[in-house]
């Protein structure tokens, strides 16, 4: 369930947009909403007080009633870590980035992403209808299985999530068709496992395994499909540590085609 979300916003036109998304599932879910910022210190007096009437306009504006605001002062991903901690909030709102100068790109994203201890949800579309479509990358791993459980309760009831397992062949043709026929049966029932764990008001899940190398596969079919949201684990079949962030995610997540939601 959730109950408490942190939006950081950065000052950018795309964190209005995340704003936008996170007031969404704030009133889809009746959950609280946080705005935060973390400034630089070294900024002056009056500095603060325009980012402050920036930041109470964009709330004003965009987020539900009781909303709060909340500056604090250091490094962005430092500061917006300890407030996920700090706050108790159980879903983490980004607005995508798309150029290397700006607050939340590159190690500072990555950083975040890897140590976030609640789902991340990085929005990319300008959007703020519910979400009605989905797909979510799906292998064996506890922290993939994770992520579409969790996306499951986060969608509507009248969504849908499509669940993606990919198979990259061996070179051995009868080796490999044996795996296949081996992963579809383990997907299957998987899914069905899965299915049997979730509320009655869960989105329709459907299911499929495809041959190919995951990153193309999937890519493939968030070209043809469009869905609105990227479930993804934060570290899915590498044999990567908690520390780490997968080269799925972090790929995705630097060049997000939808809203991404990472779950570790």
């Amino acid at each position: 369930m959730t109950g408490h979300i942190l939006i950081a916003h950065d000052l950018r036109s795309t964190a209005d947009l995340a704003l936008r998304r996170a007031t969404q599932l704030a009133r889809q879910h009746g959950a609280r909403l946080t705005l935060l910022h973390v400034f630089d210190p070294k900024l002056s007096q009056g500095e603060r007080e325009r980012i402050e009437q920036s930041l109470d306009h964009s709330l004003t504006q965009f987020a539900p009633p009781g909303s709060q605001l909340r500056l604090i002062q250091g490094k962005p991903a430092e500061g917006v870590l300890e407030q996920v901690q700090q706050s108790g909030a159980d879903l983490l709102v980004l607005g995508a980035h798309h150029q290397r100068h700006e607050l939340f790109s590159g190690t500072t994203l990555d950083r975040i992403a890897r140590r976030c201890p609640v789902p991340l949800l990085l929005a990319a579309r300008d959007e703020d209808s519910a979400y009605r479509s989905a797909v979510a990358a799906l292998d064996f791993s506890l922290c993939a299985c994770t992520a579409l459980h969790q996306a499951c309760l986060l969608l509507p009831s009248e969504a849908s999530i499509h669940a993606l397992h990919v198979f990259e062949p061996q070179k051995n043709a009868a080796i490999a068709e044996a795996e296949l026929r081996t992963q579809r049966a383990l997907i299957d029932q998987l899914i069905h496992d899965e299915a049997l764990r979730l509320p009655t008001t869960a989105p329709q899940l459907s299911h499929e395994v495809k041959v190919g190398s995951i990153l193309r596969t999937l890519q493939d079919y968030i070209n043809r499909q469009q869905p609105q949201l990227l479930v993804l684990g934060s570290h899915g079949r590498s044999a990567l540590s908690q520390a780490l962030l997968g080269s799925l995610a972090q790929h995705f997540l630097h060049k997000a085609p939808c809203d991404v939601y990472v779950v570790r």
